[in-house]
């Protein structure tokens, strides 16, 4: 089944790709967010020339060989570009053998606990508080993250006494029974972190995640080391050898692969399969709703160290109106706290016709 053509669809955000093979059949995959105009640009020139007439089949080696051709270029834009050809292919096979991508992993179709997931912090504690128990009310969720400190704050707090006001409100508010995680965003210096770990022990939070820069994985394990609840990161690692480095040293407790920043299904399996054969869960990082928290959800639910839940960002068009319109019918319904992974060929989605008439257009394919 080779390669014959690849086209892009972006926006500044948001950036979908499709594949087409030589017998005529189509999938649809996603650039990672955020300058997704310029990872098209990658794409073209730096991935596009590797995969076309290439076997789309043999996913794991296509990925590897790009890696290689491209070695000096191993960074974060290279692999989010990658993350599109990847996930294309794996919605590509799904429909040529009528199976949803999470059995093609080895997973089945149902449902999925998720998170409510926060990404603000100019949000006061008193209305977090007030969101959170609409939502619970709403959808049922019985799992939250909200965020302390500042991001990359060298330990200064979004503003003055932030962190230590909105732990025990969100508790006070929730109850003992719903789950409880935060998100240091590379906040804190190890003693600030677990300082503010212990604050976090003793309401209860279970998931203290990113709580020092991630580049330093040393500072990270010297938290992990000291508190009882689990440390978690990994989001923004797109470095294979980096991973083997993390597991290896303990520096966490949980993995959070990000499906798009990692470069695809194949290589965030790798992730996974080192964190199992280490002992540890794999939660993984999705923190919109473009497709990548569909493509995390068939990821979590083929995963036999999978973590407790998905992550599932709270925010709408209000906050991110980027993620308006883009598909047909949003595979992200909740009830009951949790959202289900349908038996689709594919990832089971289609992209919304009018946001594509509005997009970016590139084509690369094989020449005549």
């Amino acid at each position: 089944m080779r390669i014959k053509q690849l086209e892009t669809f972006c926006d500044r955000y948001v950036g979908f790709v499709r594949v087409t093979s030589e017998c005529g059949a189509v999938g649809w995959g996603q650039l990672s967010t955020y300058n997704a105009d310029i990872t098209a640009q990658i794409f073209h020139r730096q991935v596009a020339p590797w995969a076309l007439g290439a076997d789309g089949q043999e996913i794991d080696s296509l990925m590897t060989t790009i890696t290689e051709r491209e070695h000096k270029f191993p960074g974060s834009y290279l692999l989010r570009a990658m993350a599109g050809l990847d996930t294309a292919l794996w919605d590509l096979q799904g429909k040529l053998q009528q199976k949803p991508v999470v059995e093609l992993l080895g997973g089945t179709p149902g449902k999925l606990r998720c998170y409510a997931s926060s990404m603000q912090r100019e949000i006061t504690p008193d209305q977090e508080a007030e969101r959170f128990l609409r939502l619970q009310d709403r959808h049922g969720f019985d799992a939250f993250k909200f965020r302390v400190g500042a991001e990359c704050g060298h330990d200064r707090d979004e503003w003055p006494g932030r962190t230590e006001s909105i732990v025990p409100t969100i508790r006070k508010a929730l109850g003992d029974q719903v789950s409880l995680l935060v998100d240091g965003n590379s906040g804190f210096s190890p003693a600030r972190a677990i300082e503010v770990g212990r604050l976090l022990e003793q309401h209860g939070i279970e998931h203290f995640e990113e709580p020092c820069p991630y580049w330093e994985l040393e500072q990270t394990r010297q938290v992990t080391a000291a508190l009882d609840l689990d440390v978690t990161g990994g989001e923004q690692d797109c470095d294979l050898a980096t991973w083997r480095r993390m597991i290896e040293m303990r520096a966490v407790d949980i993995v959070q692969p990000d499906v798009l920043y990692l470069g695809g299904i194949a290589r965030s399996m790798k992730v996974a399969r080192m964190a199992e054969e280490a002992g540890l869960p794999c939660t993984p990082h999705s923190a919109n709703l473009s497709l990548v928290t569909l493509f995390t959800m068939h990821f979590l639910k083929a995963l036999p160290n999978a973590g407790k839940y998905l992550e599932l960002s709270i925010e709408g068009a209000d906050y991110y109106p980027w993620q308006e319109g883009l598909f047909v019918e949003s595979p992200y319904r909740v009830e009951d706290g949790c959202v289900t992974v349908s038996d689709a060929p594919g990832w089971g989605i289609e992209i919304a016709p009018q946001w594509l008439e509005k997009s970016t257009y590139q084509l690369s394919e094989v020449s005549k």
